[in-house]
């Protein structure tokens, strides 16, 4: 047998470092209570929402968001829970004055959040805003994004549905927020229909643009096609340094990259497992049967045709959840 030497030992021994080691400019956002919350209007008790946020403080965490800075002019509080509005004094009622190190983190939703909405940031115990946009909406998404860096926020832009977006449309959107003050741009697959190469893609292009701009890059990954863990440690690779999770990967319809394997995977011994795992089992885990998110087939065939997974939502809560067959042919008939 002939030997194969290695050609270049600095290489794999450089490898291997980056895989054993770990980057310490990452963090890790919990949104288990908001996206999780798409799944039952965001009803969520106090019990619940305390449990997640002491989970997240023993374990290292970096984020968690709460919920939605939904206008009570566009929402009703008849139909919704407390985390579609993220008040200051229901945030409270969970970590007081947040005497942590873990950061509290919510949603302004471009064209459902008012300025008013936002309270100063010396008024609020909220560390961070996120921006949430669809690909027309981006002028607007850019001015609310404005404000809350005005008031003294941490600040990101959340592009939603990019698989959909138009190219020409994408690279004109990246360019004004490249001028905006966002701080992260995320990377958002919210159909869960991206792979591998076109998550290289995407992180290729918002590196050029969020780079030069001094802006760090995120990635919240839905897992329609059960690919939402590997597209985001895909983007890790890539450079994205933000990284969305959830606990048992609770969140809209097939939900989100799991914290549970996540946290394991970037190696960094501040990130601890055992309490996301208690909090799991005694919280979470028992939300299932109710709230019946995670992987399933409807999902899936969302995923491949990137389409919105309403439709899939919908159909699990019907008397036909689990006639597969007839789910699809309705999708492609509709297709």
């Amino acid at each position: 047998m002939v030997e194969v030497k290695n050609q270049n030992p600095q290489k794999e021994d450089n490898a291997a470092e980056r895989w054993i080691s770990y980057r310490p400019q990452i963090k890790v956002l919990d949104c288990t209570i908001r996206d999780g919350g798409l799944m039952n209007n965001h009803l969520f008790s106090d019990e619940v929402v305390k449990a997640v946020y002491e989970a997240n403080v023993l374990a290292g965490v970096d984020y968690m968001e709460f919920g939605y800075k939904g206008s009570e002019n566009v929402f009703s509080r008849d139909e919704y829970g407390p985390w579609k509005f993220c008040k200051e004094e229901d945030i409270r009622k969970i970590v007081g004055d947040n005497n942590t190190d873990l950061k509290i983190s919510v949603m302004a939703d471009t064209g459902r959040t008012e300025y008013s909405d936002i309270l100063p940031k010396e008024e609020s115990v909220v560390d961070l805003v996120r921006v949430a946009t669809y690909i027309h909406q981006i002028p607007a998404a850019i001015e609310l994004l404005q404000d809350a860096k005005e008031k003294g926020y941490e600040t990101s832009m959340n592009i939603m549905a990019i698989s959909t977006a138009p190219e020409h449309e994408l690279d004109k959107a990246l360019e004004l927020i490249a001028k905006s003050q966002a701080d992260c741009l995320y990377l958002v697959d919210s159909f869960g229909s991206l792979y591998s190469e076109q998550v290289t893609y995407y992180m290729h292009k918002y590196s050029s643009y969020a780079k030069p701009a001094g802006m760090e890059l995120g990635m919240h990954a839905h897992n329609n096609q059960q690919l939402a863990y590997a597209n985001t440690i895909e983007t890790v690779i890539k450079g994205a340094n933000y990284l969305d999770v959830s606990m048992a990967g609770l969140g809209r319809g097939a939900g989100n990259c799991a914290m549970e394997l996540l946290l394991g995977f970037l190696h960094n011994p501040k990130y601890k497992l055992r309490p996301v795992l208690q909090c799991i089992q005694e919280h979470i885990e028992p939300m299932r049967a109710k709230l019946m998110w995670g992987p399933d087939i409807p999902y899936m065939i969302t995923g491949q045709l990137n389409q919105h997974p309403r439709d899939a939502i919908k159909f699990n809560a019907s008397k036909d959840r689990g006639d597969y067959v007839k789910f699809y042919d309705m999708i492609i008939e509709e297709d």
